[in-house]
């Protein structure tokens, strides 16, 4: 990331219910309740975490339970772990950590990757290349906010959760600095 921090966005509340959250990613985006499993999927999150190094916050993982892998506006990529498929979290997760450090990272940007202490860890993407990040800082998962680093070098923060802040790109309650205005269309993956 070569650009400058543009700033941050504070949501009016922060989100702390994984249900209200997905809730609010719902009417955001109305398509995606058609997309809901018939019964929450049953992940191994004890496998996925610890071969992560780290537990991940409540909301994404209430929505990797109840979703697919899903596009938004046919340009953001939003992965999910599949039952069955834990072992590939991790590999997934580190290829897209890897082009991270090789291509955003700069020394004095004062950002640094996971497993650094408040490292990024990117959850999402979008077809240009803007990458969606969870800053790991603080005392638990449920602290972390988004990073967004934009295809053009800008960056910026939004301080809530993954899920609400993909409710409030949609809903255009928050700005979408650098980033393309988002269709509120959803198409599995």
């Amino acid at each position: 990331m070569t650009g400058e921090l543009i700033d941050k966005q504070t949501p009016k509340r922060r989100i702390t219910d994984p249900a209200e959250a997905l809730a609010a990613l719902e009417r955001a985006v109305p398509g995606l309740a058609g997309m809901r499993r018939s019964a929450p999927a049953a992940l191994d999150w004890a496998f996925v975490e610890d071969s992560l190094g780290t537990a991940l916050p409540s909301d994404y993982k209430y929505l990797a339970e109840r979703y697919p892998t899903f596009a938004i506006g046919d340009c953001i990529l939003v992965s999910l772990p599949e039952p069955g498929e834990e072992h590939l979290v991790r590999r997934g997760f580190q290829s897209t950590l890897d082009v991270l450090v090789d291509a955003w990272l700069e020394p004095d940007t004062g950002l640094s990757a996971f497993p650094a202490p408040g490292g990024l860890l990117p959850w999402a993407e979008s077809d240009e290349g803007d990458k969606f990040m969870w800053t790991t800082a603080g005392q638990t998962p449920q602290e972390w906010f988004v990073t967004v680093a934009g295809r053009g070098g800008a960056w910026w923060h939004y301080e809530g959760g993954a899920v609400q802040f993909l409710a409030e790109l949609c809903d255009h309650t928050l700005e979408p600095w650098g980033l393309r205005s988002v269709d509120p269309e959803v198409t599995p993956c």
